[in-house]
């Protein structure tokens, strides 16, 4: 799981025989997870990545993760380290493994915000804090997943409008949701 933070607690209470990797660009957030009563060594490892090298070298055996999370990472990267990235982690897979990818999905309010100024490239923003975000399109999602190998199971856009009664605004959020397999050879 690449952001870890809002993962690791939930999955690994609930069930005794599962063990996770995680791995965040930030060794603030790994010592924060790790700092957790929840954070047990015999069921998780947790470490500082950045996924976006060439050359992935990760200490978790290749063919060998059930399930890869991705949630609000990939758009962090810049769109030239993608298709790598996506192609190195789908290496640690089982066949018949799944990988699990939300983030920002073309339009959503987050990119509609972005003053003049911001645009790095197409559909790619430098935030006020440093960090940057990219906004994907199903075609995008699909094309990255597919030239790694995997077989699309699912590829959603997930509107919705957000109401802030109190300050009456109307937010409308879109993500892109995805679900693929790495397929079993015959």
């Amino acid at each position: 799981s690449s952001g870890i933070n809002a993962e690791y607690g939930e999955h690994t209470d609930e069930n005794a025989n599962i063990f996770v990797y995680g791995c965040d660009f930030s060794s603030t957030a790994i010592d924060i997870v790790k700092s957790s009563e929840l954070y047990d060594e015999e069921k998780c490892h947790a470490f500082v990545c950045d996924i976006s090298q060439e050359s992935l070298q990760l200490p978790i055996p290749e063919e060998s993760l059930d399930l890869i999370t991705m949630i609000f990472v990939l758009s962090a990267l810049n769109p030239d380290d993608m298709a790598h990235c996506i192609a190195n982690l789908s290496k640690f897979l089982k066949p018949g493994g799944h990988f699990l990818f939300r983030d920002y999905g073309r339009y959503d309010l987050a990119q509609l915000r972005f003053k003049n100024g911001r645009c790095l490239s197409d559909n790619f923003y430098a935030r006020g804090d440093g960090t940057k975000v990219y906004f994907f399109t199903q075609c995008e999602m699909d094309k990255l997943f597919t030239d790694a190998g995997l077989v699309k199971v699912q590829n959603t856009v997930d509107r919705r409008l957000q109401v802030n009664r109190a300050r009456k605004l109307k937010m409308y959020r879109v993500w892109i949701q995805c679900k693929y397999v790495k397929p079993i050879a015959c």
